[in-house]
């Protein structure tokens, strides 16, 4: 069966019920974008995000029968994703997870004079440490919110949990980074697209 692209997602999920797998073709093209970029801040390995995103998208087959189609299917992948990664984090606790993307994202380099730009990469390192250095459940939050841009109200959503814990998750995580980039002289002066998170 021909899916057209304007199929809404309600509708794709009741046909992908059928096993219709042009359905979930048209689901993976539509999010997974969104999934792997996400996958990939957490984890900071593109092979794994890449084969963490394969696997939301298994899931959402495998689930179909589940999923509320009266509800929105981005938070729900939102959320596999990042059981998903922290699982596979939680199996690899010696490895560091770094945030490239999120810094490239929250620091974009706008007008920066060439003889800035060895110390705008200092800084984006700087923050990179600092941000890998979250726990966890801060760095994930930090990562909805600031890279993929959901609200307050959509990563409790997400996550399952209260909207209070989000904002106590983002908190400690602005104050712990603010503690961490306190020494760099001009993080709020060189990071543009950071300052509203340190500041």
């Amino acid at each position: 069966m021909i899916v057209s692209e304007e199929t809404g997602d309600g509708a794709l999920i009741e046909r992908l019920r059928n096993n219709d797998l042009d359905a979930l073709g048209t689901l993976f093209d539509r999010y997974y974008p969104q999934v792997y970029r996400t996958a990939v801040a957490i984890t900071h390995e593109p092979a794994v995000a890449e084969d963490l995103a394969q696997d939301c998208f298994l899931k959402l087959h495998h689930y179909a029968n589940r999923i509320d189609t009266n509800l929105p299917l981005a938070p729900w992948l939102y959320r596999v994703t990042v059981n998903l990664a922290y699982t596979w984090i939680s199996r690899r606790k010696k490895r560091r997870v770094s945030l490239e993307a999120l810094v490239d994202q929250l620091m974009t380099p706008s007008g920066h004079a060439p003889d800035q730009l060895a110390e705008h990469a200092e800084i984006q390192e700087q923050v990179r440490r600092a941000v890998q250095a979250l726990h966890f459940n801060q760095r994930v939050v930090v990562v909805l919110h600031y890279l993929s841009g959901q609200s307050l109200d959509e990563i409790a959503d997400i996550l399952d949990c209260p909207v209070g814990t989000v904002k106590s998750r983002l908190y400690y995580a602005r104050e712990n980074l603010r503690r961490q980039l306190g020494d760099a002289s001009r993080v709020t002066e060189v990071a543009h697209g950071y300052a509203g998170l340190v500041g």
